[in-house]
């Protein structure tokens, strides 16, 4: 039995001091592994949910899905459920084989993911005299030579692996949170808004619409960072409470006694939408007074023949604008009354667009508006104008949507 593995690459594959550095460390561990001398450190994993572990923390190894597809597949090909470092893992497995595991993969596309998995320090190649991959095995069936990749230094990273996956998982938490934060400062700031201009209130609330949404029209990038979002918390945490006050000065003596029965307001229908809102070509006239209020008799709900899951796919910002996620269409139509105060269309636009269209197809509008905000001007008259062919059923939403997709691809 050979004693010592082939450590350099067959053929034209070259040597690096960092790998041969790499590889006499591995040894080096592997012998105090079994003299007994490793402390709390077994050198055993489990290979799942070593895995599992690997696959949350790959961007600190530079590593992409369809490299951990191909360890995956690499790994499958131990018997034991435990991988053991203390000594080689070696597998072996034929070209051909090992394409089938990673399911379909082309050899070209499995000679980059094996050199980004070696670079990673995650496996070594321990390649045959002529470069196969094969074992010898004894009289009793009992492996005696191997060549082939050792997933040896894979085991013992795990203590390494599972430290970063609960620092990534830690991150995503504390990123969660942050973007809660910000989503509500967004969602309060937006009904103080809509509710001081749908009441008439004193104060430069036209003026404080547009100040929300210059803070507000990309407040959550799908790749922000902490820094960034923290910045913007606490840009519209201060902003929240200037808007309160303004709120609260607005009230009569009457109204802050909270005796709704005595002093309940006259409520004025904010009828006509802000000149940001408006296109050249839609008048004022046109935006005029319908109430928002429907009548539950006359009201009938309309459902749009597309799932969940296919529209966050073609949708996926307005997923960003659910605090818990998009877990079914109660959430969308909470993500579109926020998203919609945000892009400047009016309670009134907004009311007549899920009178004509049902609730589910005007938020489904305002998803497909938030995706081409750079776009769409004015995204008010853009969904009034929907609105108007939605009343003369000349709308679809599913052709809309087929065409944003096609557009992506």
């Amino acid at each position: 039995m050979i004693e010592r593995l082939g450590t350099t690459p067959f053929g034209g594959g070259r040597m690096s001091a960092r790998l041969f550095a790499r590889q006499t460390m591995v040894a080096e561990r592997q012998g105090k592994l079994r003299a007994g001398d490793g402390g709390n450190d077994t050198g055993t994993a489990d290979k799942w949910q070593l895995l599992r572990a690997l696959t949350e923390a790959r961007e600190h190894f530079d590593l992409s899905d369809r490299a951990i597809g191909l360890l995956e597949a690499l790994v499958s090909f131990t018997t034991e459920r435990t991988l053991d470092g203390s000594k080689p893992i070696i597998v072996f497995p034929s070209n051909r084989e090992l394409s089938i595991r990673a399911r379909g993969m082309a050899p070209a596309t499995i000679r980059r993911h094996l050199a980004a998995l070696v670079d990673a320090g995650l496996l070594f190649r321990r390649d045959s005299a002529n470069g196969k991959r094969y074992c010898l095995r004894g009289d009793h069936g009992d492996v005696e030579e191997a060549f082939g990749f050792d997933l040896a230094p894979l085991a013992l990273k795990a203590t390494e692996i599972h430290a970063l996956a609960e620092t990534v998982r830690a991150e995503a938490k504390a990123l969660r949170q942050l973007r809660t934060e910000v989503t509500l400062h967004l969602r309060d700031i937006s009904k103080i808004i809509t509710a001081a201009l749908e009441e008439a209130r004193t104060g430069d609330w036209e003026g404080m619409l547009l100040t929300f949404q210059s803070m507000s029209f990309a407040a959550l990038p799908r790749k922000a960072q902490p820094d960034a979002l923290r910045a913007l918390r606490d840009r519209l945490a201060t902003f929240r409470l200037e808007v309160e006050n303004a709120y609260l000065s607005s009230l009569s003596e009457e109204e802050m006694s909270a005796n709704d029965h005595h002093s309940e307001r006259h409520y004025q229908n904010s009828n006509t939408d802000l000149p940001f809102e408006l296109n050249g070509k839609e008048s004022k006239k046109e935006a005029k007074a319908e109430s928002p209020e429907r009548d539950g008799a006359d009201r009938q709900e309309k459902r749009v023949a597309i799932s969940l899951d296919r529209l966050r796919k073609i949708c996926p910002q307005i997923g960003d604008y659910c605090p818990g996620g998009m877990r079914g269409w109660q959430d969308l139509l909470k993500a579109a009354d926020l998203v919609r105060s945000m892009l400047g269309v009016s309670p009134d636009a907004w009311a007549k667009a899920k009178k004509a269209m049902g609730e589910q197809a005007a938020a489904i509008v305002i998803a497909l508006i938030l995706e081409r905000a750079e776009e769409i001007r004015s995204p008010g008259g853009y969904l009034r104008d929907l609105t108007r062919k939605a009343e003369r059923s000349a709308f679809s939403i599913l052709a809309m949507l087929q065409a944003l997709e096609r557009h992506k691809d």
